[in-house]
């Protein structure tokens, strides 16, 4: 039985180890330790008999934006649906924090498609909220906004986003 829940600090080991598998052969992003540690309230994670087996965060980019971030189960869990339970439960967040759309840059399309997510060409905000964002430190925005600096990070992706 698989458990959805809010993560905790005591996760973010296995989340460390869960970004690992994905982004030593490039299919995720790597996050420094203490990125995860900041982080670690915008995360949802999937637990079976006590172990961490799957994640996922939302980040809130906007007052009407947000971004799926860092979405990876342990592979001995593919097809068994718990990327799925991770992504709805990240979506029901995402309602109850009242933003109206998420975004996401992946190399899945058919896994988001299969969640109403459509792809995007651009960044879908208007001109005053683009030059906001810009103020950003956070790299996870750069690549939203399709930044110059951030291109190599996201070679091979694809932008998608699920209007709620």
């Amino acid at each position: 039985m698989v458990n959805i829940r809010p993560a905790r600090t005591s996760d973010v080991k296995a989340i460390r180890q869960l970004v690992d598998s994905y982004a030593a052969p490039g299919q995720m992003l790597s996050k420094e330790t203490v990125t995860l540690y900041e982080s670690v309230q915008e995360f949802t994670v999937a637990e079976v008999d006590g172990k961490v087996i799957g994640c996922g965060a939302l980040h809130v980019l906007w007052d009407d934006l947000a971004e799926v971030r860092t979405v990876a189960v342990e592979k001995s869990f593919h097809n068994q649906g718990v990327g799925h339970q991770i992504l709805e439960r990240i979506i029901e967040r995402a309602r109850e924090v009242g933003v109206a759309r998420i975004f996401c840059l992946t190399f899945r399309t058919e896994f988001f498609g299969s969640h109403g997510f459509i792809e995007i060409e651009g960044t879908p905000v208007a001109p005053d909220v683009y030059q906001e964002l810009l103020r950003s430190y956070d790299a996870g925005v750069a690549e939203f906004l399709d930044l110059e600096a951030a291109k190599p990070n996201t070679l091979g992706n694809t932008r998608m986003l699920l209007t709620l």
